[in-house]
C-alpha cells in the first residue's frame, strides 16, 4: 500500500511539473520549444517509480505464497491427526463392546455356579438328615443287641449293624467330599464376582480411554502356569528314616523336598515312589510323560507292576497305586502342557477297584482350569491290548490308542497313548499323539502329562 502511494505521488509530481513547464512556455517572452532532455527525465522518474512498485509487489507475493504454504502444511497435519484419532476411537469402541460381552458371559457363569452351589447345599442337607436317621437306627439296634447278648464275654455285631455302620461311614465320607466341592465352587464364584465387579467399574469409569488397554489385557491373560520340580530335586533318592505309608506321612515327618522316597503302604511290600511336594501338600506321582523316551505300549503285566524311570517318564503300576489309594479317600490331579507351553490342570475325587475288578476307576470332578475329558460317575475298567475288553480295540484302532488306559470308547482321551512330536514349527495333526478331548470344545494337543494322587483332606470338615 505504501509503495502504491509513493508511485501515485511521483506520477502526480511528474504531471504537475510538465504542466507548469507547458504554461511557462506560453507565458514566456521567449518562444523556444521544450527540451527533449526534460521529457526524458520525466519518463525516467516514472520508470523508477514503476520498478520500485514491481519489486514491492514481488516481495508481497513471495511472502503471501509462503504464508499460504504454511497454512496448507498445518491443515495436512490436522487432517492426519484427526484420522488417527478416529481410528483410536473406533478401536476403543470395539474393545468396549468386547468387554461388555465378557461381562455378560461372567454374569451368566456366576448365576450357573450359584445355582449349582444351592443344589449341592440342598443335597448335603438331605444327606445330613439321612445320616442322623441312620445313626438313630444303628443306636437302637445296638441297644437291642446289647440286651440280647448281655452277660456273654464276647459281643459280636450282627451283619445288619455292620452293614449299616459301613453305609453310614460311606455317606459321611461322601458328605465331606460334597462340602469340599461346595467350598471350591464358592471360591470360584467369589473370584468371578470380583472379576465382574472390576470390569463393571472400568466400563463405568469416565477415563475409560486410558484404562481400556489394561482392562482388555485381562481377557488375554496367559493360562495359569503349573510349577514343575527342578532336575536337581530328582537327582537321587531321598533319605527317610522310618516306615512311611505314603508321601503324606513323609511330608508330615518334616521332609518337604521333592524327590524319590521309599514307602510301605498297609498290607503291601515296600517300593519307591516320586513325591512332589508342592501346593502346600505332598503328591504321589503315578505317571509322567515329557519327551517320548519311554514306550507306553506295554502288556497288562507291565501296567500292573509298573515300568520306566522315576527320574524321567514312568508308570508307577496299578498294584502300587491300588495299595496307596485303598488306605484313604484320594484326589487325582492331572497336569497337562501343550506344545505352546500353556499349562492346565484338573482334579477329581476317585476310587480305584481291586485287581479282581481290573482296577475299576470311578471319577467325580471337583476343580480345574480345563474342560473335563474323562467319563464321570461311571465305572471304567483298565485294559490293555492283551487284557480286558477287546471288543472294540482291534486292528482298526489308531496307533496312539495302543497304551493301557481306562477306556470307554474309541477316539477318547488316552494319556498313555503313543507319544508324537510335531513335524514342523510345533504343528500336530488332529487326533495324533497325546491329546485331551473334552466332550465339547477343541482338542488340546499335549507335550507333557503328569498324574498325581493325594489323600483327601477331611480335617477341616470335622
Amino acid at each position: 500500500m505504501k509503495i502504491a502511494q509513493v508511485f501515485l505521488f511521483i506520477a502526480s509530481f511528474a504531471i504537475s511539473a510538465r504542466s507548469e513547464k507547458d504554461y511557462s512556455a506560453f507565458d514566456s517572452i521567449s518562444p523556444e520549444p521544450k527540451s527533449k532532455f526534460a521529457l526524458l527525465d520525466d519518463v525516467r522518474i516514472l520508470a523508477n517509480g514503476l520498478l520500485q512498485l514491481g519489486h514491492g509487489l514481488k516481495d508481497f507475493v513471495q511472502k503471501t505464497k509462503g504464508q499460504i504454504n504454511d497454512i496448507f502444511r498445518k491443515l495436512n497435519i490436522f487432517d492426519k491427526s484427526f484420522y488417527e484419532l478416529t481410528l483410536q476411537t473406533n478401536e476403543i469402541k470395539e474393545e468396549e463392546e468386547e468387554l461388555r460381552k465378557t461381562t455378560s458371559i461372567l454374569k451368566v457363569n456366576n448365576e450357573e455356579i450359584r445355582n449349582i452351589s444351592l443344589e449341592l447345599i440342598s443335597r448335603i442337607e438331605n444327606f445330613m438328615q439321612e445320616k442322623i436317621q441312620l445313626q438313630e437306627k444303628v443306636g437302637g439296634l445296638e441297644k437291642k443287641v446289647a440286651k440280647l447278648v448281655h452277660g456273654q464275654p464276647v459281643i459280636q455285631e450282627s451283619k445288619e449293624i455292620t452293614s449299616l455302620k459301613s453305609f453310614v461311614e460311606r455317606q459321611d465320607n461322601h458328605i465331606r467330599q460334597l462340602l469340599k466341592i461346595v467350598q471350591d465352587q464358592h471360591a470360584q464364584l467369589d473370584k468371578q464376582h470380583g472379576e465382574t465387579t472390576e470390569l463393571e467399574d472400568k466400563l463405568n469409569n469416565t477415563d475409560f480411554q486410558e484404562n481400556t488397554e489394561n482392562a482388555f489385557s485381562w481377557k488375554q491373560t496367559k493360562p495359569q502356569t503349573i510349577p514343575t520340580p527342578s532336575p536337581n530335586s530328582m537327582a537321587t533318592e531321598q533319605e527317610f528314616h522310618g516306615v512311611a505309608t505314603d508321601c503324606t506321612a513323609i511330608y508330615n515327618a518334616g521332609e518337604h523336598s521333592s524327590g524319590i522316597y521309599t514307602i510301605k503302604p498297609n498290607g503291601s511290600e515296600a517300593f519307591s515312589v516320586y513325591c512332589e511336594m508342592k501346593l502346600d501338600r505332598p503328591w504321589t506321582v503315578i505317571q509322567r510323560r515329557s519327551d517320548g523316551s519311554q514306550d507306553f505300549n506295554q502288556t497288562w503285566g507291565s501296567y500292573v507292576n509298573g515300568f520306566g524311570d522315576l527320574h524321567g517318564e514312568f508308570w508307577l503300576g496299578l498294584n502300587k497305586v491300588y495299595s496307596i489309594a485303598k488306605q484313604a479317600d484320594n484326589i487325582l490331579r492331572i497336569e497337562l502342557e501343550d506344545w505352546k507351553a500353556n499349562k492346565r490342570y484338573i482334579e477329581y475325587t476317585f476310587t480305584l477297584g481291586s485287581p479282581e475288578t481290573d482296577y475299576t476307576l470311578y471319577l467325580s470332578e471337583i476343580s480345574g482350569n480345563i474342560p473335563n475329558a474323562l467319563t464321570e460317575e461311571t465305572e471304567m475298567k483298565f485294559s490293555t491290548m492283551d487284557h480286558g475288553d477287546n471288543t472294540q480295540r482291534d486292528s482298526t484302532y489308531p496307533e496312539n490308542y495302543s497304551g493301557g488306559w481306562w477306556h470307554s470308547g474309541c477316539g477318547e482321551t488316552n494319556l498313555n497313548g503313543k507319544y508324537t512330536k510335531p513335524r514342523s514349527k510345533g504343528k500336530l495333526e488332529r487326533r495324533k499323539g497325546l491329546y485331551w478331548k473334552p466332550q465339547k470344545g477343541r482338542f488340546y494337543l499335549l507335550k507333557s502329562t503328569k498324574l498325581m494322587i493325594h489323600p483327601t483332606d477331611l480335617e477341616s470338615f470335622d
